[in-house]
């Protein structure tokens, strides 16, 4: 398996309830593209994702406790390819851990991520929290001051129509309500410590979820 090739959709990943009606009108359509554009951008400019969507989740209300929860699917290992072990920079020996761990707002699945990392770089507190725990990586190793390497960053959906700058607004969909799609963004990134050393590679897709919550106003 390649880190640069699409991982198979997860369909249980898909959120515990459909978002919202967005309005599927010319002004709702963008307004749902600004928003999905706004999480990219504060992914792609923040260490940890966790913290955006703690942010995310308490600015849009989308839980009455806000704080982001993991929750770990354990059974499901996934041993790291030669392409993940040359990302972290280990022996074809060396022990990687793996967790796969999707990140709750609320009862909202925000997001899915398969995450490998390695052990021996990280402290033994560090390592009991992901052994027996559902804390999230980057919540749990945030004592290391890790910075964050994006590899790729795709936009899998989007609630415009082709080439629809171009198109005039009256041949824009006319559905009164906008499908959202189970998977909207995949993040693959690699953790690094301050003195350059790996300690995580992920790969992260976004559901849909992302935008359950109360959308703006706009014109019908």
């Amino acid at each position: 398996m390649s880190l640069l090739a699409p991982l198979p959709p997860d369909a249980s990943a898909a959120a515990a309830t459909l978002p919202p009606s967005w309005v599927g009108t010319v002004q709702g359509r963008l307004a749902a593209d600004a928003a999905l554009h706004a999480l990219s951008d504060r992914l792609a400019s923040s260490d940890s994702a966790t913290s955006v969507l703690d942010d995310w989740c308490a600015e849009h209300r989308m839980a009455a406790d806000p704080k982001i929860r993991a929750e770990r699917i354990r059974g499901d290992e996934r041993p790291a390819p030669p392409e993940i072990r040359a990302l972290l920079k280990v022996s074809a020996t060396e022990r990687v851990g793996y967790r796969h761990v999707r990140l709750r707002c609320g009862q909202h699945v925000l997001s899915d991520a398969d995450n490998w990392y390695v052990p021996a770089r990280l402290t033994p507190d560090i390592n009991r929290q992901l052994d027996t725990g559902d804390t999230p990586f980057g919540r749990a190793a945030q004592p290391l001051r890790f910075r964050r390497y994006t590899l790729s960053s795709r936009h899998l959906w989007s609630p415009l129509p082709r080439r629809w700058e171009a198109l005039p607004s009256w041949r824009w969909p006319r559905r009164a309500e906008i499908d959202v799609a189970d998977t909207v963004i995949e993040n693959r990134a690699v953790l690094l410590l301050p003195d350059g050393a790996p300690i995580s590679a992920v790969v992260e897709r976004y559901t849909g979820a992302v935008l359950a919550y109360a959308a703006p106003p706009v014109a019908r």
